[in-house]
């Protein structure tokens, strides 16, 4: 299992670089990256979703599935809330249709947006076509997020980050179709 404890939130990459010796004649396969010397596709995921402690209550969403996952093929841990420049811990967030506020009202839609830029901005550089990405969550949720009122209550509906990411031709898994 690789080690992820050398992540770090203003290098997303930092998890999945790798030396390259640029005389090996594998560029022909597909979904080789002669830039990372990686052979196999690479996936974005979720970094909560691997241990990272970035969610709003500055805790992981550990998913054992996920981590065994690592085993067999290259996850480029992303938490768009960060890159979009919240802190860790943060208030919680929800989508009111096309606007995210946190439970004090307070309009956070820039941010989200700006991290979903950012995760597809990585996804374009690495030429990822593919993102695991936790359910729920008012970024990462696909098909499934709390409806703005805090009540726990879930409506059908995407995140910033899936939302943009599908538009763009990625497709989305989430944990619990694993």
């Amino acid at each position: 299992m690789r080690d992820l404890e050398h992540f770090s939130v203003n290098n997303p990459l930092s998890c999945v670089l790798k030396p390259f010796n640029f005389s090996n004649s594998f560029h022909h396969k597909e979904g080789f990256n002669p830039l990372l010397g990686i052979i196999n596709p690479m996936k974005l995921c979720s970094a909560c979703l691997l241990g990272i402690k970035c969610r709003y209550n500055g805790k992981s969403a550990l998913n054992k599935k996920v981590v065994k996952l690592l085993e067999t093929e290259t996850l480029v841990p992303v938490c768009p809330e960060q890159l979009g420049g919240l802190p860790t811990p943060r208030e919680p967030a929800e989508r009111r249709g096309n606007k995210v506020f946190t439970r004090s009202g307070k309009d956070v839609t820039m941010e989200f947006e700006r991290g979903a830029r950012q995760v597809l901005k990585i996804a374009k550089l690495l030429g990822i076509k593919e993102a695991i990405l936790k359910q729920g969550s008012p970024s990462c949720g696909c098909g499934k997020i709390y409806n703005g009122s805090f009540s726990k209550k879930i409506i059908e509906g995407d995140g910033v980050t899936t939302a943009l990411l599908k538009k763009n031709g990625i497709k989305i898994i989430t944990e619990e179709e694993l």
